[in-house]
């Protein structure tokens, strides 16, 4: 086939009001379907990328470091400066062996056995919230349900002060700001540092790093029997994290620990109303609460895509791909391709596992470092929703975070019924 191969008409994929509505899953099957991949033409802002858009590619260039790196480029489609590049980079921006080693020191946190210490806590925590909405008969979702519980328990495993949550919640928002088409001003949050030099170009970025600092602080003077304190004790070959290797630590940890699992939680609503019958065999057969877990994951796809770059010339699915050209792979439609999942337009609480959904990535050296937090959040809210029979109407139309990377949500305005 000719390389480049013309992008499905119809759709700009960099314009994040392409998402407003959710995943343009139309676009996405016509890219599944035609041979190879499809290439999106670069412009005044950014080069053109290739799209990876099925399963099996998805998993391929997520186990090959060596081939498709996170450190050669951005994990993001557009482009930045090579000094931005340096001044940006977090442990997700990096490749082995360097990645693996920063990796070593939060993973102990994140093992499937340890993140089932924090059971009780997320439960209480999942119940409060629930008895809150259904005091008020209903309500918005995201911030009564889906913002409150995950950034509290982020907060307590990083030994955030829980006064503090609203503020880290406020701090994520904007920093999934920076990927969208509206932009806080430039010297929010008292910043002064070139918006290129910040992750995700958002001056909250430098709101984080300003309380992670201070919280350092804290912990340095009265250490504690938590994440932030051993990040500041932990030596990477010999030598202790700088402050900005620990903001970055830090800020990484917030962004990924919140607003992925509560973007999730805000789609659990919208399946609820939808799907009432699947949430019913739930409510009959409880052992489906982790089929239905990984559905409400697969379906809501949180984070859209990510971007690696071809440290070489190789072939994916019949396609040439030069070195220093960017592929972007499109979790939520590899998501729901019919290779895959049968009927994958279906929400099925009973759906089979495997095949595994890519929606924590495909595997390999990046694959999430928090996916048995974020199912066991998930988990617990759905026990407890159809432990209470608690069944909720959506009143509204659901409002999307304006963003082409981030599947979040809004608003979710919902009755209990």
């Amino acid at each position: 086939m000719p390389s480049h191969t013309p992008l499905v008409e119809g759709i700009d994929l960099t314009d994040p009001a392409s998402f407003s509505d959710g995943i343009p899953h139309p676009a996405f099957a016509a890219m599944r379907d035609a041979d190879g991949l499809s290439w999106v033409p670069g412009n005044d802002e950014f080069d053109g990328f290739w799209n990876v858009t099925r399963h099996a590619d998805v998993v391929t260039v997520s186990r090959d470091t060596d081939t498709y790196s996170s450190a050669a480029g951005h994990i993001q489609m557009y482009d930045i400066d090579e000094d931005a590049l340096e001044a940006r980079a977090s442990m997700i921006d990096m490749d082995p062996p360097i990645h693996t080693r920063l990796r070593r020191l939060v993973s102990a946190a994140f093992t499937p056995r340890h993140v089932q210490s924090y059971q009780e806590d997320i439960r209480t925590r999942v119940n409060k919230a629930l008895d809150d909405l259904e005091a008020a008969g209903g309500g918005e979702w995201m911030d009564l349900v889906a913002k409150p519980i995950p950034i509290g328990v982020i907060c307590d495993i990083l030994g955030v002060p829980q006064e503090d949550g609203d503020y880290m919640i406020e701090l994520s928002d904007h920093l999934v700001a920076g990927t969208s088409s509206e932009q806080l001003p430039a010297d929010a949050y008292g910043n002064t540092t070139d918006l290129r030099l910040l992750p995700f170009g958002s001056p909250a970025a430098h709101g984080v790093n300003e309380y992670a600092r201070d919280l350092a602080d804290r912990r340095r003077n009265d250490p504690g029997d938590d994440l932030v304190t051993k990040l500041l004790e932990a030596e990477v070959d010999g030598e202790k994290l700088t402050e900005a290797e620990f903001s970055r630590f830090f800020q990484l940890m917030i962004f990924a620990g919140n607003e992925t699992t509560r973007s999730s939680m805000g789609h659990l609503a919208l399946n609820m109303a939808e799907f009432p019958t699947e949430f019913d065999r739930v409510r009959a057969d409880p052992s489906l609460v982790p089929t239905a877990t990984e559905e409400v994951i697969r379906y809501s796809s949180s984070i859209l895509y990510f971007r690696r770059t071809a440290t070489r010339d190789c072939e994916l699915n019949g396609t040439e791909i030069a070195a220093g050209e960017k592929i972007v792979m499109w979790y939520a439609a590899a998501n729901f391709d019919p290779q895959v999942f049968d009927n994958p337009q279906r929400f099925d609480a009973g759906r089979p596992t495997p095949p595994a959904n890519v929606a924590f990535g495909g595997g390999g050296a990046h694959f999430c470092l928090g996916a048995s937090l974020a199912r066991l959040e998930i988990a617990i809210l759905i026990e407890e929703l159809v432990r209470r029979d608690l069944r909720i109407e959506v009143v509204d139309d659901p409002v999307y975070v304006d963003s082409n990377f981030v599947n979040g949500l809004e608003s979710v305005k919902v009755r209990v019924v």
